[in-house]
C-alpha cells in the first residue's frame, strides 16, 4: 500500500480561499464617486507554488489586513481592473509562495436588477513578471 500524497505533479495543488472581502475604498468613474469611499467586495482563489509549509505560507489573515489597509490608504482609483491588478501585483511581491490567483472584484448594490456585477482577473507568477517587466521598461522609457 503507498502512502498517502498530498501534493503531487499532476494535481492542481493547494489554494487560500477568501470569500466576500468587504472593504471600502476610492473607486470609481462617476463625479459622485469621487465624494466618499464606497464598499468593494473581493473573492480570491490563492494557489501554492509547492506544499504549503511554515516557512512557505499564504496567510490569509495577513493577506486580508494588507489588501485592506492598501485599500483603506489608497488615492482614488477610476477602474476596477487597475485596481484588481494592483492587489495582484501586491499578493505576488509579498507571498512568494503564492503561484496563481483569480479576483474577483465587484461593487455590491451597483445596479439594480442585479445581485453581482464583477470583474475577474486570473494570474499566474509570470504574468506578473510579464506585468513587471513591462512597467520596469515603461519606467525606463519615461
Amino acid at each position: 500500500m503507498k502512502p498517502f500524497e498530498p501534493f503531487h505533479a499532476g494535481g492542481r495543488g493547494w489554494r487560500v480561499i477568501v470569500d466576500e472581502l468587504v472593504v471600502m475604498t476610492r473607486i470609481g468613474l462617476y463625479e459622485h464617486e469621487h465624494r466618499a469611499p464606497q464598499p468593494v467586495s473581493i473573492d480570491a482563489s490563492l494557489r501554492y507554488r509547492d506544499m504549503p509549509n511554515e516557512a512557505r505560507l499564504i496567510d490569509y489573515e495577513a493577506w486580508c489586513n494588507r489588501v485592506t489597509a492598501y485599500l483603506q490608504d489608497k488615492p482614488h482609483t477610476r477602474l476596477l481592473e487597475t485596481l484588481a491588478v494592483e492587489i495582484a501585483a501586491l499578493s505576488f511581491d509579498e507571498w512568494p509562495a503564492l503561484d496563481a490567483l483569480t479576483l474577483s472584484l465587484h461593487k455590491p448594490k451597483i445596479r439594480e436588477g442585479t445581485k453581482r456585477l464583477a470583474l475577474e482577473l486570473d494570474w499566474n507568477r509570470s504574468d506578473y513578471d510579464a506585468w513587471c517587466a513591462h512597467q520596469a521598461l515603461a519606467v525606463s522609457i519615461a
